[in-house]
C-alpha cells in the first residue's frame, strides 16, 4: 500500500473512532451530582423493616387466626403482641382500647387488623416538617454516643445539598476525636462546608465560628453535630444549652430545627433516653436509626405517643441514601404487610377458585 492509501486509510479510522465517540455522547445520560444521586438512592422503609414486619406478622396471625373466639380474648392477645414488638405497655394499652372502642362487638381478625392499622396511623400522623425560610436555617442534632448522630448528619447533609441547598457543617462534638474525621468525609462527600476545632475545644467556640461563616459564606443550612458526652465534668445539657443560646444570638430564630436522634435497636430505653434530652434542649423532631437492625421497630409508635414528637427521619442503612423522611401511612403498610403465611393463604385461595389445587392444599 502506497502513502496515499496509508494516509486514506488512517483517516478513514479517525473518523469513524470520532463517530463512535460522539453516538457515546449522544446517548450518554447527563450525571447527577453525588449529593443527589446518593441521597435518591437507599433502601426502602418496607425493606429496613422487614424484620420486624416478619415477626410482627407471624404473632398477628397467631392470635388473630384461632377461629372465632370472645373480642375481648383476641384483643388481649394482640396486646401482648404489640409489647412483644417494642410497641411498650403503655402505648399498647392504648392502642388497643382504641380498636375496642372503633369496633365494638364487631371483632373479628379481619376488622381488628384493619382498625389496628387506621389507629396506627393517626397516633403516627404528623404536620409535615418546616421548610426551610430563614438563612441560614440551623438544625441541631442531639443524642448520646453511638446512636449515629454523626452519620445522620451527614446523611441530612446529602438531602440538602440533593435539594439544591448550600450546606455547612459544624462539628461541635469535640469530645469524640473521630467525630470531626467522619464529619470531613461527609463534607467531601456532599459538596458542603466544614467549621471544626482541635479535640477538646468548646463546643460553644465551634458553634460561634460556624454560624459566623455561614452567614458569611451564605449559606442556606447549618447542621451542628453535637456530642454525647463531653471531656469535662460539666453537665453535658447546660453545654447543649449553652449551645442553643450562641445560636439564638448569633441567628434570629435559631435552632430551627432540633433533632434528638434515637438507636431502634435500644428498644424502650431509647424512650428513656428521649425524655431526658427533650427536657433539657427542647427537641422539635425524632430521627430514628438502625431501623433495619432491629426486629422491635413498634418503638417508634412508643416514641410517638409517650414524648408527643413527631418522627421526621428513619435511618434504614448506612448508605448516603439511607435517611427515610417519615410517612405515618407507609411505615403501617411496611409494619402490618401481608406475612408469609398470609401469603400462602391467599395464594391456596386463588389456585382453588381457579381449579388447580384441591381443599387439602395439593395441586393438581
Amino acid at each position: 500500500m502506497g502513502i496515499e492509501g496509508v494516509a486514506l486509510l488512517a483517516a478513514g479510522l479517525a473518523a469513524a473512532a470520532g463517530a463512535a465517540v460522539g453516538l457515546r455522547r449522544l446517548h450518554k445520560r447527563p450525571r447527577r451530582s453525588t449529593a443527589a444521586s446518593t441521597a435518591a438512592e437507599g433502601r426502602s422503609i418496607a425493606e429496613a423493616l422487614r424484620a420486624t414486619s416478619r415477626r410482627l406478622g407471624e404473632q398477628l396471625d397467631a392470635a388473630l387466626g384461632r377461629g372465632p373466639r370472645p373480642a375481648d380474648v383476641v384483643l388481649a392477645e394482640l396486646e401482648e403482641v404489640l409489647v412483644a414488638a417494642d410497641v411498650g405497655t403503655t402505648t399498647a394499652a392504648m392502642l388497643v382500647r382504641r380498636v375496642r372502642e372503633r369496633l365494638g362487638a364487631r371483632a373479628d381478625a379481619t376488622t381488628i387488623r384493619a382498625a389496628l392499622a387506621g389507629e396506627m396511623e393517626t397516633l403516627l400522623a404528623a404536620a409535615p416538617p418546616a421548610v426551610p425560610s430563614a438563612r441560614p436555617w440551623v438544625v441541631l442534632v442531639t443524642g448520646v454516643n453511638g446512636v449515629g448522630k454523626t452519620t445522620t448528619v451527614g446523611k441530612l447533609a446529602a438531602l440538602h445539598s440533593a435539594a439544591g441547598r448550600r450546606v455547612l457543617l459544624v462539628a461541635a462534638d469535640t469530645f469524640r476525636a473521630a467525630a470531626a474525621e467522619q464529619l470531613a468525609v461527609w463534607a467531601e462527600r456532599t459538596g458542603a462546608d466544614l467549621v471544626r476545632h482541635a479535640p477538646g475545644a468548646a463546643p460553644s467556640a465551634v458553634v460561634y465560628d460556624g454560624i459566623r461563616a455561614a452567614v458569611a459564606r451564605d449559606r442556606d443550612v447549618v447542621l451542628v453535630d453535637t456530642a454525647g458526652r463531653l471531656h469535662t465534668r460539666e453537665n453535658l445539657m447546660e453545654e447543649l444549652a449553652k449551645i442553643r443560646r450562641v445560636l439564638a444570638r448569633e441567628a434570629t430564630g435559631a435552632p430551627h430545627e432540633t433533632f434528638l436522634v434515637l438507636d431502634a435497636t435500644t428498644g424502650q430505653n431509647a424512650v428513656a433516653q428521649a425524655r431526658a434530652f427533650t427536657e433539657a434542649v427542647g427537641a422539635t423532631g425524632i430521627v430514628l436509626t438502625k431501623v433495619d437492625g432491629t426486629a422491635r421497630g413498634g418503638v417508634v409508635l412508643a416514641v410517638r405517643h409517650e414524648l408527643g414528637l413527631p418522627v421526621r427521619y428513619l435511618g434504614v442503612g448506612e448508605g448516603a441514601g439511607d435517611l427515610r423522611p417519615f410517612d405515618a401511612r407507609e411505615f403501617v403498610e411496611a409494619l402490618l404487610a401481608p406475612s408469609a403465611l398470609q401469603n400462602r393463604q391467599q395464594e391456596h385461595k386463588l389456585r382453588r377458585q381457579l381449579g388447580e389445587e384441591d381443599e387439602a392444599g395439593r395441586c393438581e
